[in-house]
């Protein structure tokens, strides 16, 4: 069996992260990002669900998440799968949008997690080839440019729109934990915030966002991890700040998460 590896890349000032890798074994823990997140698969295929529906991604196809899109991930056979994937958010959508002639009102929305579409793929290749390979700035902000350009104009179908609706049971759940991340919320303490049961709250969290609250605030921590391990928190100090019961506790999970240890993403800002 191949060995595993990655590579990962991180903007030091712009949300832009970017990984190249190989998996024969790992799996992807139910997990979501807060950008939007592009792959396309090199070699081999993976398997994934997202929004209630089995995919499986070949090379030649775009993989296109939503901030907030919650999925997982694993091999689709033994040989295993080498992939690419961008990560872009959502402020520096807007950004490279902004003077897009005739755009929709709002960020995009993508409906399809996977896009067959080999032009698009050859594009987030480019794009992703010169963020790890070291390209002048200049000519990254060209091929961003162009490749959130074209995955919009032939992938996207519309505005983003909250799942669950601003007032919702699952909206109001949502608003608690992203408040307090780092509580020890009880389902007590969410049902009362959201003025439902505790199971009436489980079931519409789940439909709204694709995952248990518990999930969710697991994520929530992640992601402010990540936030203090590029800022330069020692990482053991990082677990204790976040929740975690130690550092290993946190690399567990991280690697669940994000297919990578906390030493090597804090290692790959240029």
């Amino acid at each position: 069996m191949a060995r595993e590896w990655s590579r990962y890349w991180r903007s030091p000032d712009r949300p832009i992260e970017a990984m190249h890798a190989h998996f024969a074994r790992h799996v992807y823990h139910r997990h979501s990002h807060e950008t939007y997140s592009f792959g396309m698969t090199e070699d081999g295929a993976q398997s994934f669900t997202c929004r209630g529906s089995a995919h499986t991604s070949t090379p030649g196809m775009v993989m296109a998440f939503n901030p907030d899109d919650p999925h997982d991930g694993r091999p689709t056979d033994a040989l295993g799968f080498t992939y690419r994937i961008v990560h872009l958010g959502p402020g520096l959508m807007s950004e490279v949008l902004d003077d897009l002639a005739g755009r929709r009102t709002g960020l995009p929305l993508f409906a399809e997690p996977v896009v067959h579409d080999p032009a698009l793929a050859a594009a987030l290749r480019a794009l992703h080839a010169a963020l790890l390979g070291g390209a002048p700035a200049l000519r990254r902000d060209e091929l961003l440019a162009d490749t959130v350009r074209a995955l919009v104009r032939r992938a996207a179908t519309g505005p983003v729109t909250v799942a669950g609706g601003s007032g919702g049971v699952a909206a109001r759940v949502r608003a608690v934990l992203r408040d307090r991340p780092l509580d020890d919320v009880t389902a007590d303490d969410l049902a009362r915030e959201a003025g439902a049961s505790r199971f009436a709250v489980y079931r519409a969290f789940r439909a709204a966002y694709g995952m248990a609250p518990s999930d969710y605030q697991r994520l929530l921590r992640l992601r402010e991890a990540r936030r203090l391990i590029a800022g330069g928190t020692p990482i053991g100090e990082v677990a204790a700040l976040t929740g975690f019961a130690d550092q290993s506790h946190l690399t567990r999970w991280f690697g669940r998460c994000f297919g990578l240890t906390p030493a090597a993403y804090r290692a790959a800002a240029l």
